[in-house]
């Protein structure tokens, strides 16, 4: 198989094939030939129904870039001998060939508050790059991504129509999720609001989608499958759900759960530096609230597919999303009970830009 698509790129069979992964989304292999290398991907066209429209997508972004900001490190596709973005294979999928960046690594843990200032900075920096591009050309990767409006109604929808003995189980998550339904009400604010720009956003900013070079410092953002039209807190709130406790989604032990002031400083003082006058003054007040709203939607998702018997995210144990809902509501408490101290940095940081 691989060596069929390899060979529609023009790339000897008789090259080192390594698989990095073969995670939920996207399989990936590194390929060798000789000093060339690269990055092979499967896409999930289970996830992403429409992989023409993500190619369509990243080559809009790389025809931008590479007239207004030609100095960016942009890492698109490929195209095959035959001058397509996508490589599709009957019975196996849709391909794409990237260059892989030598001396270059990523990281799947942030480790240290420096990490999350690199990959605040550059995500910040992707988004500001692209200022200028009107963000309503994109094609929608993933139809209601974060729309947390939907979410909620789904939410509603489960305990409606659910497992009732599952349903009784998480009463007390169920109260405290319907207890913050101010955040969903502040997001159908901000969707009125035209100082919250529609802008060209990431949506899937955890670490491992930054590139870092051999002294730790990020290069640019890769993995742009779910770059679509977004606001800003999509992109800010996913790295303080994934970025700022010290344990992730999957913890059993809600006592190891902590929101690091020095890592939420650095996230915010990345973001912020690198956006500058971009962001609006509406924007920047809603800098805590886009962590509320990113991980209210994932606790609230979890409980909802835990109520419908794991339909959506799947278990490897019975409880799985039941845990992890209560995770990230408790993640949820923290950032809540901390606000005033975040609220401080969050403005003292926005003075100095």
């Amino acid at each position: 198989m691989i060596s069929t698509i390899l060979g529609a790129y023009g790339i000897s069979a008789e090259c080192k094939i390594d698989q990095l992964t073969s995670g939920l989304i996207n399989k990936t292999w590194k390929v060798s030939d000789g000093d060339n290398q690269y990055i092979l991907q499967q896409i999930n066209h289970q996830v992403f129904k429409k992989p023409y429209d993500i190619a369509a997508n990243i080559r809009m972004v790389d025809d931008y870039l590479k007239e207004h900001a030609p100095q960016y490190l942009f890492v698109a596709p490929i195209s095959t001998a035959q001058g397509e973005e996508i490589f599709y294979l009957k019975e196996e999928g849709y391909f794409r060939l990237f260059p892989f960046i030598k001396r270059s690594h990523t990281i799947n843990v942030v480790s240290s508050a420096e990490q999350a200032f690199e990959a605040a900075f550059h995500f910040g920096k992707f988004t500001r790059l692209l200022a200028g591009f009107d963000a309503k050309k994109l094609h929608t990767a993933i139809p209601d991504f974060h729309n947390l409006s939907l979410r909620y109604r789904q939410f509603e929808e489960a305990l409606k129509g659910g497992n009732s003995d599952r349903i009784k189980q998480s009463k007390s998550l169920i109260e405290a999720i319907k207890k913050q339904s101010d955040i969903v009400a502040e997001f159908e604010k901000i969707k009125k609001n035209n100082q919250v720009k529609l802008r060209v956003t990431h949506h899937d900013t955890k670490i491992s989608n930054v590139l870092f070079d051999e002294n730790g410092k990020g290069i640019c953002v890769i993995d742009l499958d779910t770059i679509m039209p977004g606001y800003f807190i999509s992109d800010v709130g996913d790295m303080f759900r994934t970025y700022l406790s010290p344990a992730n989604e999957e913890v059993k032990d809600f006592n190891t759960i902590d929101v690091r002031d020095d890592f939420f400083r650095a996230i915010v003082q990345g973001y912020v530096s690198t956006m500058g006058t971009e962001l609006t003054e509406e924007e920047r007040q809603l800098i805590l609230y886009s962590g509320k709203f990113i991980v209210y939607m994932q606790a609230m998702r979890f409980l909802a597919d835990y109520c419908n018997n794991d339909v959506y995210y799947g278990a490897r144990y019975e409880d799985q999303n039941f845990v992890r809902a209560g995770n990230q509501i408790q993640l949820l408490k923290i950032l809540t009970d901390k606000t005033e101290i975040l609220q401080k940095i969050v403005s003292e940081e926005s003075q100095h830009c």
